[in-house]
């Protein structure tokens, strides 16, 4: 009996989870630069408190999402995400966190949530059309000791 064996390397599984019509709602990231991607959605994503054992993993993203529009309120956004990244990913060094309103969004109105475009695109709350009210763009390096990489996420809240 021949079996075939699938030599292909993977680091974890993919976040955020996708809709599928074959059912693989679960999919593993073969790159480590998406591995580290995915790792920094899901912190960010994730509602603090939600984890058993764990009830400082996580920002609160989602509270932010109906507080006023305002440089208060990107302040504790930003430094919400860089004491959950400090702390749960430490090999990640966050360069900027750029917060803007979404009028300010050069592309506010292109269609970003759920498409294949770009894989750095993502939205706080459900995938859909509806519009949103800010932008979170992360820039960050992942050090790895001898060698590191850039990368950069955007979030529509």
């Amino acid at each position: 009996m021949n079996m075939a064996v699938d030599l292909t390397t993977t680091y974890g599984i993919n976040f955020p989870f996708q809709d599928s019509t074959t059912g693989q709602y679960l999919q593993m990231t073969t790159a480590s630069e998406i591995e580290v991607r995915s790792n920094l959605i899901h912190l960010i994503l994730t509602e603090k408190g939600s984890r058993y054992f764990l009830p400082d993993f996580g920002t609160r993203i989602y509270s932010y999402i109906f507080e006023p529009n305002d440089s208060v309120t990107y302040d504790q956004i930003e430094e919400d995400i860089r004491n959950a990244v400090k702390k749960y990913l430490p090999n990640l060094d966050i360069q900027s966190i750029d917060i803007q309103d979404a009028i300010d969004d050069p592309t506010y109105n292109i269609q970003t949530a759920g498409s294949n475009e770009d894989s750095r695109l993502f939205r706080a709350g459900n995938i859909s059309d509806a519009p949103y009210t800010a932008t979170v763009k992360i820039n960050y390096t992942v050090n790895n000791g001898a060698f590191s990489s850039s990368d950069f996420i955007i979030l529509n809240i």
